[in-house]
């Protein structure tokens, strides 16, 4: 296979991106026409994806993937193990007129594990629990739980899913993925247990 990067401190970068960033850490890969603004944060053994714009007050953690054409605005807080699929919109301004600039940007917080698939567009000033799922084309306007899984225009709750992906069916309140993790619901949020209802992740 042809080489197509370069490596710069253990980061790869195409040669037709832009990066004006050095807070990359090492092991992460950006492909062609990407645009990293100077103070944008990204962590470790990422993977960004050709036409990505990432700007300046952005914190990415580790082993997220951003496929191509997405957009990560001022104010985005993206946990380690998220992925965020093809052409996903995020926003950070609720009344936005042209040239008219807020002090500061609404933050968006994607907690650990969260994978959004395709199309979605994610109104700003919400968080999305860990491990949740977002369905392609859904439009999420509130906070989404842990382990929930979303999807229509306004997105709803439809189910819960595994760490895995899969779907769990809960019965009394508890559920066992195939993969072998336990779940339990209690006030209507998911836990995953370790080993008994008093040891849970």
């Amino acid at each position: 296979m042809k080489k197509v990067y370069t490596e710069i401190d253990g980061v790869y970068i195409h040669p037709k991106a832009i990066v004006e960033s050095n807070k990359i850490g090492k092991g992460t890969r950006i492909w062609a026409f990407v645009h990293i603004l100077p103070e944008a944060v990204i962590g470790e053994n990422c993977n960004i994806c050709d036409h990505t714009f990432i700007e300046n007050d952005v914190i990415i953690g580790n082993n997220v993937t951003i496929k191509s054409g997405v957009q990560i605005w001022d104010g985005l807080r993206i946990k380690d193990n998220v992925f965020i699929g093809p052409n996903v919109t995020f926003t950070n301004d609720l009344y936005p007129r042209s040239k008219v600039y807020p002090k500061e940007f609404i933050k968006t917080y994607l907690e650990e594990g969260v994978s959004i698939g395709a199309n979605a567009t994610i109104i700003c000033g919400i968080t999305i629990g860990k491990w949740a799922m977002i369905g392609a084309g859904s439009v999420v306007t509130k906070n989404v739980p842990d382990y929930a899984l979303v999807f229509g225009n306004p997105a709803k709750i439809k189910g819960y899913v595994c760490i895995c992906g899969k779907k769990l069916k809960f019965k009394d309140s508890k559920a066992e993925c195939e993969c072998g993790k336990i779940y339990e619901m209690r006030n209507s949020k998911v836990f995953m247990v370790i080993n008994d209802k008093n040891n849970e992740e």
